[in-house]
């Protein structure tokens, strides 16, 4: 599930709402740090929303987003939309098998050895900021 987010700000200081998700925001000192900080409080809002009784909203699409006069007033101005991925934390990993070119994977075990992490840690953190990024 994704959640359309509008970015505004300028450099060291960036926020992040969600106009679908009122209360959940973030900021950051750079666009891709407030995207990160961003789908890290889309998932905190999603779990909070739930633990007590709420139900998620379906998100709408951008173009219909775009409608909204405050959103479109923030365009103007500079502000840019994003869709964010709402990636949950079950605590349970899953085995799954992946073909990767023999490069890729040795450049894969060096970096994981240098931050001290297995090799399944380091791709899920990649995996991670890939998703926002995207």
């Amino acid at each position: 599930m994704r959640y359309v987010a509008l970015i505004d700000g300028k450099p060291g200081a960036y926020g992040v709402v969600f106009p679908d998700l009122p209360g959940c925001a973030a900021m950051g000192k750079t666009v891709d740090e407030a995207m990160r900080h961003a789908g890290d409080a889309l998932r905190d809002w999603a779990e909070v929303t739930e633990e007590g009784g709420g139900r998620l909203p379906a998100g709408r699409p951008a173009e219909r987003i775009r409608q909204d006069s405050e959103v479109r007033e923030a365009l103007r101005g500079g502000a840019q939309l994003a869709s964010v991925p709402l990636v949950r934390s079950t605590g349970r990993p899953v085995k799954a098998n992946l073909s990767l070119d023999a490069g890729v994977l040795a450049a894969l075990d060096e970096e994981a050895s240098r931050r001290k992490l297995t090799r399944s840690a380091l791709v899920e953190l990649l995996a991670r900021e890939m998703l926002v990024r995207l």
